[in-house]
């Protein structure tokens, strides 16, 4: 509805003009031939006075159109332009709805994974292999049921339990990633798991590159492994689960319902904090650059970008327990007149006013 309101806007100020336009040649011929018959009068003398009478009179209505026709533009100009930016409020409020949309989105599938990791942490396989007197028989079952849990669960790369030392004793995917054995006492996800004070806590990083992952992008989430799985037991060791961030994160930007005319003008991305980008609709837009979001600090808005293309956000509101982590939902939208000078695929402005050419790894 707003793009149609847009259209019709434009449709309207053009027609205007055109029609003024043609107006306005009608009367400057009017006036070049009243000019012609005063000429003529002047040289009939008496006998053309009458004729110069109608000749002034025919430029006086000719000058009263014009006067009529400048104020009729003047006038279509003002509601043209109020039309114009209704439309781009109502535009603007639904695309920052559809920001928030995607951000709750985010925000529920990752508080599932909060969920998770507290409720795997008290299994008891998980439990008993990070005691410091399990044999490898109990620390391959931990292994076995961890890799139960990825066959149900293929959202996650991994699974990791850690003995409260930091070495890794368990993984569920032991045949893909080589994650038995190494050191993890140094790793944010792990000193905050190991920080925790009950069972109903839980430690969440950063979107991040995990080398021993194959290198790809994870969220990660951790919690403290307490004995007999116990909400305030002692503390024997950490989870972490390894959430598979850029396939889940590109199915959910790339979920989004849009009618075709919109869908390959509209990039729907997901910033963190620090505004860098950290899933896109548009694989062109490279992935950690950071850009400068214009938010006023404001939970949800959108601003206009001189093409009038539009700029929509909402900051995550959080879900249940889950917080949050500061990300933001941003649609960048071309209007449809603009369409044919970008291309076919949805276009981010690459102008300085939107990213920060700062190349960091996601």
């Amino acid at each position: 509805m707003p793009e149609r309101i847009l259209n019709a806007a434009t449709n309207m100020s053009d027609l205007t003009t055109a029609k003024v336009n043609e107006i306005q040649n009608v009367t400057k011929t009017a006036k070049m031939l009243a000019m012609n018959a005063l000429i003529e009068a002047s040289r009939a003398g008496e006998a053309g006075r009458g004729f110069a009478v109608v000749a002034n009179e025919v430029t006086n209505i000719s000058q009263k159109i014009t006067s009529i026709a400048n104020e009729l533009q003047d006038l279509f100009v003002d509601e043209v332009a109020e039309l114009r930016t209704t439309a781009q409020t109502v535009r603007g409020s639904r695309l920052s709805d559809l920001a928030l949309y995607v951000i709750e989105l985010i925000d529920r599938n990752l508080y599932e994974r909060s969920c998770d990791v507290r409720w795997w942490a008290t299994d008891s396989a998980v439990v008993q292999g990070c005691d410091a007197l399990a044999d490898e028989t109990a620390r391959n079952f931990a292994c076995k049921r961890l890799g139960v849990i990825l066959d149900s669960y293929t959202v996650y790369l991994d699974l990791w339990v850690a003995d409260k030392n930091g070495r890794v004793i368990a993984n569920g995917r032991p045949d893909r990633y080589s994650a038995i054995g190494s050191d993890v006492s140094q790793k944010e996800w792990f000193r905050q798991a190991m920080a925790t004070r009950n069972g109903g806590e839980y430690a969440v990083a950063d979107i991040e590159i995990n080398d021993a992952l194959g290198g790809k992008s994870v969220a990660t989430y951790a919690t403290a492994v307490r004995a007999g799985g116990e909400e305030d037991g002692e503390i024997v060791g950490a989870m972490g689960i390894f959430f598979d961030w850029e396939d889940q994160a590109e199915s959910v930007v790339n979920s989004i319902s849009l009618p075709p005319e919109e869908r390959e003008r509209t990039t729907i991305m997901i910033v963190d904090r620090d505004f860098k980008i950290i899933a896109s609709s548009d694989r062109m837009v490279r992935l950690g650059e950071y850009m400068a979001l214009r938010h006023d600090k404001e939970e949800k808005g959108a601003y206009l970008l001189e093409d009038e293309t539009i700029v929509a956000h909402a900051l995550t509101p959080g879900y249940e327990t889950y917080a949050g982590l500061g990300w933001r939902g941003v649609i960048i939208q071309k209007p449809a007149s603009r369409l044919a000078n970008v291309g076919n695929r949805a276009t981010v402005q690459r102008a300085e006013d939107l990213f920060q050419r700062q190349r960091v790894a996601v």
